[in-house]
């Protein structure tokens, strides 16, 4: 099994730029490919996932074509998919999956979308069940609701829809996305409000851009108008600040001032609250024209809810790790169906380095102490490996098992990470 060693070094204050968001770029790669006519997308994250998501999108009728690796051209099928004449394979893209999974609905012929094994561990009988409620053929293989899944569009009119979000707000996203080209478009009523709820205005953003409105009417409550039309243009992938945050990390454990550029105050990313969790910690924030930094000090522990930042969570708590005294990150059950249980893999991986950490159900608390090296399993996932580099700036013997997974979200990680 191939590992990567971390080396420490001293690190310098300094910049970096960060691909673009793949949140961001999951979504307009959609909303283009629902378009009629041809869409320009600048920066978009090149990646495992959002490959996947293409090939999907071109399964379904667009037309994707790569100007220059920072361009990206894209052709759509004007809302309506057509016939693919094989299973679409996601991998473990999980929003991908779910994002698709509405779209799917909109075409009039049979779709099975499948991924590998993790995938296919991976219920989603909420988005199943809702697509039903809209006449649409939405079932499984099992009654848990994993992949693969098996979507035939046959009713376009849309209407009333109630759907439960507590476990991932892809799903809210996918209806609306869908819901804009029905012929009523669809009222969503939600059991409870979503998590991650800062991706859901990241989606209705998006859309906008396209031309198409969405409305929030209550935090349970959402409308899209039908029979609107996504409307090509050229458009522009903002820096991806899930993973802008390991470089802010890196700053807040260095005690030196690491900024990401080509980002502002002014983003709807949830993650951007990376930032204010180390300022609470100790870290002196610094926002500059297009850039912001941040500095860790006198790092101390914090009880932090992270319920719309999960992806941020194996970064922050590898800073808490750090801190001094016990950080308590809270309403992250969630986590347990991502790439891998993140709650125990992150638990475990920083016990492993000799850290103490309790869980439960949706939390951990994790007590600041003293490290020692050891041999990371990422167990497939990105931003374990990505989370568990920081350490090994300071700490001699880190390695990290399976250092390609990276590819998922951030192919040229470990090059930026060995330029610092």
């Amino acid at each position: 099994m191939k590992l990567k060693k971390i080396n420490p070094k001293p690190i310098v204050d300094q910049s970096v730029t960060i691909p673009g968001s793949k949140s961001i770029s999951h979504r307009m790669l959609i909303c283009a490919s629902l378009a009629k006519g041809w869409s320009d997308i600048e920066n978009l994250l090149l990646s495992e996932d959002i490959h996947l998501t293409m090939k999907a999108l071109t399964a379904m009728g667009a037309v994707i074509e790569d100007v220059d690796q920072t361009l990206f051209r894209v052709k759509g099928f004007n809302g309506f998919p057509q016939k693919s004449d094989t299973d679409i394979y996601l991998g473990n893209a999980g929003t991908s999956m779910r994002l698709l999974a509405g779209i799917a609905g909109l075409g009039s012929t049979r779709y099975t979308l499948t991924g590998d094994a993790r995938m296919c561990e991976r219920p989603m009988n909420e988005l199943l069940d809702a697509l039903t409620q809209l006449n649409i053929s939405a079932v499984s293989d099992n009654a848990q609701g994993t992949p693969p899944v098996h979507i035939t569009g046959s009713d376009r009119t849309g209407g009333k829809v109630k759907i439960d979000c507590s476990k991932s707000s892809q799903y809210l996203s996918s209806l609306l996305m869908m819901g804009a080209l029905l012929e009523n478009g669809l009222d969503i009523t939600l059991d409870n409000p979503p998590v991650s709820s800062p991706y859901i205005d990241l989606t209705l953003d998006i859309m906008k851009k396209f031309n198409v409105n969405a409305s929030q009417l209550s935090d349970v409550h959402y409308r899209v108008q039908g029979r609107q039309a996504y409307e090509p243009g050229r458009f522009t992938v903002e820096p991806d600040l899930s993973n802008a945050g390991y470089f802010w990390a890196i700053g807040a454990v260095t005690g030196k001032m690491i900024f990401v550029e080509n980002i502002s105050l002014d983003s709807l990313q949830g993650d951007l609250n990376q930032v204010r969790i180390l300022e609470q910690m100790g870290c002196r924030l610094q926002v500059e024209e297009n850039r912001i930094g941040i500095c860790g000090q006198s790092l101390k522990g914090v009880d932090v809810d992270m319920a719309d930042t999960p992806d941020a969570v194996p970064a922050i708590a590898v800073v808490a790790s750090f801190a001094e005294g016990t950080t308590r990150i809270r309403n992250i059950g969630h986590l347990r169906v991502k790439e891998c249980d993140r709650i125990d893999a992150v638990s475990s991986q920083l016990m492993k380095l000799g850290i103490t950490v309790t869980q439960g159900d949706d939390y951990m608390e994790i007590n600041g102490g003293t490290h020692h090296g050891g041999a990371i399993e990422t167990f497939n996932d990105h931003r374990i490996a990505m989370a568990f580099s920081i350490p090994g700036l300071l700490v001699d013997g880190i390695e990290i098992e399976n250092p390609s997974c990276v590819e998922k979200s951030f192919p040229n990680y470990w090059d930026i990470f060995e330029s610092l």
